[in-house]
């Protein structure tokens, strides 16, 4: 923080910006408050803070769906559900960060975090909607995108990881591909006005047709959790 600091009559040191009178003429310049977005790359979590795992940008190639409107579904209370399984922000974000952290095994399911910034308030609702879905869903539904399509078979709450933040909730989806079936595991945590969302996908079991039931790793969740508090 910068002081602009004003000299005395006297040609003594000054502190404060004094006047001579004795009354402050000086003022420091305010400090600058991190915008959403920065505030999101500041509560990422790092390598170093997830045991040595990336921490990188996902592919584009690979997104189901850019933005929240470019999503269809069958069951438009569902529209949460598919979001959250597909990196996308929940409810009306102020901004969202998307990083996925792998391990050197192939054959470990990666964890995609999601984190997004709110108004206040709407980290609640968010949460809130995602929770209703979760209730609402539970005989499946269907997600369309310009990309692609994925019809989920059934939908079921969970225990998250462990107890973080102000409100929690979990998930389990599962679908189907070439006769084989494959769970997905998703959690959401909100502290104040921002939400993590944790998800993982092993793509390499589902390209390989083997089942697979994937879960976002422990120790990513409670690194991320802990940044938020």
């Amino acid at each position: 923080m910068a002081a602009l600091a004003a000299c005395s009559g006297n040609g003594s040191d000054a502190s404060g910006g004094s006047d001579g009178s004795g009354k402050s003429s000086g003022s420091a310049a305010p400090t600058r408050q991190a915008g959403p977005a920065e505030r999101l790359a500041q509560l990422m979590v790092t390598p170093a803070q997830v045991g040595g795992r990336s921490v990188e940008k996902p592919g584009e190639d690979y997104a189901f769906a850019a933005s929240p409107s470019e999503v269809r579904l069958d069951k438009a209370v569902c529209a949460p559900l598919a979001y959250a399984m597909n990196q996308l922000p929940l409810g009306e974000p102020q901004a969202d960060l998307t990083r996925v952290v792998k391990t050197d095994s192939m054959s470990d399911a990666p964890t995609y975090v999601t984190l997004t910034a709110y108004a206040p308030g709407g980290a609640r609702s968010a949460l809130s909607g995602l929770e209703k879905a979760v209730g609402a869903c539970g005989a499946g539904f269907t997600a369309t995108s310009k990309n692609a399509g994925t019809t989920y078979a059934s939908v079921a709450a969970e225990q998250p990881t462990a107890p973080a933040g102000d409100e929690r909730t979990a998930f389990k989806a599962t679908l189907t591909v070439n006769g084989v079936t494959h769970a997905l595991h998703t959690e959401a945590v909100r502290a104040g006005d921002v939400v993590a969302v944790y998800f993982s996908v092993n793509g390499m079991a589902i390209a390989q047709n083997r089942p697979s039931d994937a879960k976002p790793m422990p120790a990513v969740v409670n690194a991320q959790n802990a940044r938020l508090r």
